[in-house]
């Protein structure tokens, strides 16, 4: 009888033994989400503290990354649904579809503080008594610094998808909920991952905004690290400071590695490719959930039991039983009474806020006005500036990442972590350094938005580059390409969709980045320069709100116009002629 080596068995008993650490994982994160939910509720309904003292204690920093996180993460479920559910309805309805992306430009590109008193004051209202209601409205302010590339990336994906696969979905009679779980959802699932990153980039961003601000005569103050890092900064605590980054940081770390990594290599598999890739992007997290009994039992069966009955009734359907021609069934499609509904209910709310705002906007005098146009020509240079600065570096970058999987071992991680730090963690030292330098925002204004600009367009050409089919690289080195040839034929037409949306989000990021980038508190010290970021900024601060309200319509209005000229075009481009076809 052999005998088996000693190695041998301990590698056998390693293997029996991952299961059960993995149920342990499961079982652990189950109760923290209990925890959170339970902690979270108590402390949200119980009676508003609009300012709430922030203590420097290293020791407070646990509860406050706490709230921050609960904060986020309930800002980006909601963003996440409310993307899909936008994203779809402008894909295939047509006769709504310029107004809804329109209107979508122009909403990723008015900043944070532009939202900032209508929300918080609405949710107060309809929620007093409750610390339930400014908690809602400072999710639903982060939820405006996340929402708007995802659901781009979700709308451009729709707009991508060849279209003989719509074709075969239709003749093998896939109802509408089932070609939206088979199809749609799988091929956008790349752009989702890496636009998610950003969004939650952009959740921190405007966390720090949102935690602590002053309305007029009104402050709010609430615990959590965008507060903490806030006061740290305002009162120069540098000990503080170096303390609360190290754990924004170390929570971004974390994220990457135990969410956003094993996502993206589960996103992997649903690469639109003819040819299996030689190269798959590896997770140990996602590698040791395949091997938990508990995720592979329990939903499994759970599933297996309403599967087949909800099928079986989508099968009996009209959409399932009859099978027209592609052209025919686009053409009959027709807007749902739901959709009037809403339409309708949205005209009537622009017409009374159009009324009020009118009233509004007679009390601005023709200075106020003259330098509010003074300050969008300056901003609106510095986000174009900043566009193109960006650009010119993650375009190379982000196809070496997508394109060379040993080179996207080492680099992908590391940009994955500086993309998830807010840009607004790392203000207070930029701002230091111009101070010790003697500077002023001007040019530096500049190099701020480009903390929250870049990671839009790098992560969109990373999914870009990784969404092109091994097969076709496999052409171009058969053939031969030279350099020139393979940017011009298979990567430029290849990322062409993802790099539009990721510009037309880093336009947003940096309208958004000029109210922090223009305007800034140093301990006792205002620095500021010319834009319609730094006008807003203050009059947040003082509580002029008609100021504040026309400084949102020039960037609305100037938004309209590039919307009109460059974008709408490029996006029209990307659906025709660098749309992936068999």
């Amino acid at each position: 009888m052999k005998t088996q080596h000693p190695l041998a068995q301990s590698l056998v008993t390693v293997r029996r033994t991952w299961p059960f650490f993995a149920d342990m994982g499961v079982a652990f994160c189950g109760l923290a989400i209990f925890f959170a939910v339970v902690n979270t509720g108590a402390y949200w309904l119980g009676r508003p503290i609009p300012v709430v003292p922030i203590s420097h204690s290293i020791s407070a920093l646990p509860v406050y990354a706490f709230y921050s996180i609960v904060r986020i993460g309930i800002a980006y479920l909601l963003s996440l649904t409310f993307a899909i559910t936008y994203g779809y309805t402008a894909a295939y309805n047509p006769r709504v579809e310029p107004y809804m992306i329109a209107v979508l430009d122009v909403l990723q590109s008015i900043p944070v503080l532009s939202f900032l008193p209508p929300v918080v004051l609405a949710m107060v209202a309809l929620i007093p008594g409750h610390q339930m209601g400014i908690e809602l409205g400072v999710i639903l302010l982060i939820f405006t610094g996340q929402v708007w590339n995802l659901a781009f990336s979700f709308y451009s994906s729709l707009k991508s998808i060849p279209r003989e696969m719509i074709e075969a979905s239709r003749i093998y009679r896939y109802s509408a909920w089932q070609r939206f779980w088979q199809l749609e959802m799988p091929y956008s699932a790349i752009g989702l991952v890496w636009n998610s990153i950003v969004s939650v980039a952009g959740g921190w961003f405007a966390l720090i905004a949102c935690e602590m601000f002053t309305m007029g005569e009104r402050n709010f103050q609430l615990p959590g690290l965008g507060s903490y890092l806030q006061t740290a900064t305002y009162s120069g605590d540098m000990r503080a400071l170096v303390a609360g980054f190290a754990v924004v940081i170390l929570i971004v770390v974390a994220t990457d590695q135990l969410i956003w990594r094993p996502l993206i290599a589960w996103s992997d598999k649903f690469k639109f490719e003819q040819v299996e890739s030689a190269e798959r992007i590896t997770s140990p997290v996602l590698t040791l959930l395949k091997r938990s009994t508990l995720l592979s039992s329990f939903p499994g069966r759970v599933w297996n039991r309403i599967e087949e009955p909800i099928y079986h009734r989508m099968a009996q359907t009209r959409e399932c039983r009859l099978v027209r021609p592609l052209d025919e069934q686009q053409d009959r499609r027709k807007i749902s009474p739901a959709l009037w509904l809403v339409a309708a209910a949205a005209t009537a709310a622009i017409l009374w806020g159009a009324a009020h705002a009118f009233l509004m906007l007679r009390t601005v005098t023709w200075a106020e006005l003259r330098l509010l146009l003074e300050g969008a020509g300056a901003t609106f240079l510095r986000v174009n500036a900043a566009l193109l600065i960006s650009a010119a570096w993650t375009i190379p970058v982000g196809v070496s990442i997508g394109l060379n999987p040993r080179l996207a071992r080492i680099v992908q991680p590391v940009a994955q972590v500086l993309a998830s730090v807010p840009a607004t963690a790392f203000f207070p030292i930029l701002l230091i350094g111009l101070v010790q330098i003697g500077g002023g925002l001007g040019v530096g204004s500049i190099a701020l938005m480009l903390l929250g600009t870049q990671w839009y367009i790098l992560f969109n050409v990373i999914a870009g580059a990784m969404s092109i089919p091994s097969d076709l690289r496999e052409v171009a080195s058969l053939y031969r390409f030279t350099r020139w040839q393979r940017w011009t034929r298979l990567i430029l037409p290849g990322i062409f969709p993802y790099l539009i949306t990721g510009m037309v989000t880093a336009s947003g990021g940096a309208w958004n980045a000029s109210v922090f980038a223009e305007y800034s508190h140093l301990k006792d010290r205002t620095l500021q320069t010319i834009g319609l970021g730094a006008q807003i900024d203050a009059a947040t601060d003082s509580g002029r709100f008609p100021i504040l309200l026309l400084a949102t319509i020039l960037i609305s209005l100037m938004v309209v116009t590039m919307n009109r000229l460059v974008w709408r075009r490029l996006y029209r481009l990307a659906e025709t002629r660098y749309k992936l076809e068999g």
